[in-house]
């Protein structure tokens, strides 16, 4: 049965807390500090994984069950997987199905272990490209999510995510570095890419706006959100389908 996630649910410090609280969860991935808490080295990619969380929560608010199943694309360290993992389980009592796939060997087996480690038996790690992805049996993907997926990775997940006609995808990109090598100062918007910084800029709004454009070609309705502040990254643009 569907739950209603609620609203205290995705709140940031909430989810900061539940995730904090267990030494056990923060030591395999590297997040426990000296104090039990959080390794300061860390932190940002504990906000940018807290962030991105709440975000997803708040997206999926008109309800998430046992039978929910999210894949996540280049997913690396699977920071992203095994908090919503615990999320989910602790505020909700719902143990959703997690896949994960990455081209990084070390990585996938990395993953494999900490999950077998945490006794989380609801998540699957594949080696290998996003776009051959096909561990998933005959369930129905329903969210696919991709944080900071480099370059086309990003949109080799819009792309499994179309495939696999899924409820949603959240993606936050990375490098957009695919546009960016092919402005030239022949081309007529050149006083727009004259220099570099702008140039740089230019092309990551040119990318995101033909993401959003493939997105809404394929049938999905399409907002842009900010997952955390500037000052926490950068890069903290989510593309919401």
């Amino acid at each position: 049965m569907d739950v209603a996630i609620q609203e205290t649910a995705y709140d940031t410090e909430v989810l900061s807390g539940v995730l904090s609280s267990s030494r056990e969860f923060l030591r395999p991935l590297r997040w426990e500090g000296p104090d039990g808490g959080v390794n300061r080295r860390e932190l940002k990619k504990f906000r940018e994984t807290v962030g991105f969380s709440s975000h997803i929560l708040r997206m999926l608010r008109d309800g998430v069950g046992e039978d929910t199943v999210f894949l996540e694309c280049s997913c690396g360290k699977s920071y992203l997987s095994f908090a919503l993992n615990r999320l989910l389980k602790e505020l909700e009592g719902v143990e959703c199905t997690f896949y994960g796939v990455d081209i990084s060997g070390p990585l996938v087996e990395k993953c494999r272990r900490i999950a077998a480690g945490l006794g989380y038996d609801n998540m699957s790690f594949t080696h290998g490209r996003t776009l051959e992805f096909d561990d998933h049996g005959d369930k129905k993907i329903d969210v696919v999510i991709a944080l900071h997926a480099c370059d086309k990775a990003t949109d080799e997940a819009i792309a499994r995510g179309i495939r696999y006609d899924a409820r949603y995808i959240m993606v936050v990109p990375c490098c957009q570095n695919q546009l960016r090598g092919q402005i030239k100062r022949t081309q007529p918007l050149k006083d727009l890419t004259d220099f570099g910084l702008l140039r740089y800029r230019f092309a990551d709004l040119l990318t995101e706006t033909l993401r959003a454009q493939v997105l809404k070609g394929a049938g999905y309705h399409v907002e842009f959100h900010e997952m955390v502040s500037p000052m926490v990254t950068p890069k903290n643009l989510v593309i919401t389908a």
